[in-house]
């Protein structure tokens, strides 16, 4: 499929689908991994037979400072160990991209490298930011790369109320990364990954 979709009914259908998930209740939730800085649940996800993962922890940053570096822009690559390539495929407006990128290796290369192409929207959400995204049938697979498939999933940054300068950042996460591949591995892959991301987005912020 080589068709952009329209952009407008897909960032709200898809800002719809996380404001959703946000408002899940805490009993449907299993741990999955606790770290120093970030917690990670999951659920069975309605999308596809894997997980919906959440992960949730406070950095010490402003909202827009924080979703800067999360969002497709000069930043991610810098600082995302698992990111290595990205570019913008397509812009349709300041907070509504489409991107392709590849991820590394993982599990001593069990988990080979992929490709996803998303896209990805930003938005005002209460006194913070939502930055989303959902992957797209978009464009050929790039040889070596298995293409992966993220549903709908997303990261909410609030500033904390008591400490504007700190935000509350919860991310909702259900990547099939298709290929042949043991569930097993792929769980212990995706909650290493998120506690992974809130260490590395820390290091960068701080520098």
């Amino acid at each position: 499929m080589d068709l952009l979709p329209d952009s407008a009914p897909l960032a709200t259908k898809l800002q719809n689908t996380l404001i959703q998930y946000h408002s899940i209740g805490d009993s449907e939730w299993r741990v999955a991994k606790r770290t120093k800085d970030a917690t990670v649940w999951r659920k069975p996800s309605e999308e596809f037979s894997g997980y919906l993962y959440k992960a949730q922890g406070v950095v010490e940053d402003v909202t827009n400072r924080i979703v800067d570096h999360i969002r497709p822009g000069p930043y991610r690559l810098d600082w995302d160990s698992l990111m290595t390539s990205m570019d913008i495929v397509e812009t349709f407006e300041e907070n509504c991209c489409v991107m392709r990128y590849t991820t590394a290796g993982q599990l001593f290369n069990i988990i080979a490298p992929r490709e996803f192409v998303d896209f990805s929207y930003t938005t005002s959400y209460e006194d913070g930011l939502l930055s989303c995204g959902i992957s797209l049938d978009y464009g050929e697979v790039r040889p070596n790369f298995v293409r992966g498939f993220n549903h709908p999933c997303g990261w909410f940054c609030v500033p904390l109320k008591d400490h504007p300068s700190h935000s509350l950042l919860t991310g909702y996460i259900q990547t099939e990364l298709r290929g042949m591949l043991p569930q097993s591995a792929v769980d212990t892959a995706m909650a290493s990954t998120l506690t992974n991301f809130y260490s590395d987005l820390k290091k960068a912020l701080k520098t």
